[in-house]
């Protein structure tokens, strides 16, 4: 039995290029590709259409990936979304991550690598590439992490650090100036471990602080 993609590019000789690709996985098949989002939300009204994962291109017309994810996150809670794209942007990625995306892939990324993470997201539920950890965050230590010790105010600021507010917006919400918020923001990252933003993000979503 194979696992069912689908893939949502609007590039059409990189999505017939990608459907032969995981075609040739063993554990995959490609059960039809899509345009845009708006296209897939259309298609998946069909029970039949419904794959067990999508590999989601991010900058789309009509529809991109970072709306189409949010929504399946919320119709479809069981399609697992894997990001396939050409952007390095840490904010991109960020909201990729928190609008349910399972894990992100850059588009140069080697064939194995690809069938990596399909196993994984579809097996364990997530998957993050090395490339993208070390571009983004350092790794974090597990034995490290369990002995921090957060207060409230801090697990609240990253609660909103996981949106996509500003600093600014964030030091309102929490009826706080900004350099107070920036304060809250270096002192966690140090605590952690953390380089940036995206490093946080990751770090509430296994820590279970944030659920995506």
């Amino acid at each position: 039995m194979k696992y069912s993609i689908v893939i949502v590019e609007d590039h059409i000789l990189l999505s017939q290029a990608l459907s032969g690709l995981v075609n040739g996985f063993p554990k995959f098949k490609v059960l039809y590709i899509c345009k845009n989002g708006k296209e897939l939300i259309t298609r998946l009204k069909d029970p039949k259409n419904i794959p067990d994962i999508v590999l989601m291109d991010i900058n789309m017309p009509i529809m991109n990936g970072i709306e189409t994810t949010a929504v399946l996150k919320k119709e479809y809670p069981d399609i697992k979304v894997l990001a396939l794209s050409v952007e390095e942007d840490e904010n991109t990625i960020i909201k990729m991550l928190t609008a349910g995306a399972k894990g992100y892939l850059l588009k140069d990324t080697e064939k194995s690598i690809l069938e990596k993470a399909l196993l994984q997201v579809q097996e364990t539920g997530y998957y993050h590439t090395r490339d993208v950890a070390n571009l983004l965050v350092k790794s974090l230590n597990p034995k490290v992490e369990k002995k921090i010790l957060l207060k409230d105010r801090e697990i609240e600021f990253i609660k909103h650090a996981c949106t996509e507010k500003t600093y600014k917006e964030i030091a309102n919400e929490m009826c706080l100036s900004p350099k107070t918020i920036e304060g809250y923001r270096d002192s966690i990252f140090e605590k952690l471990n953390l380089k940036n933003r995206t490093g946080l993000v990751i770090y509430a979503i296994k820590s279970k602080l944030f659920v995506p």
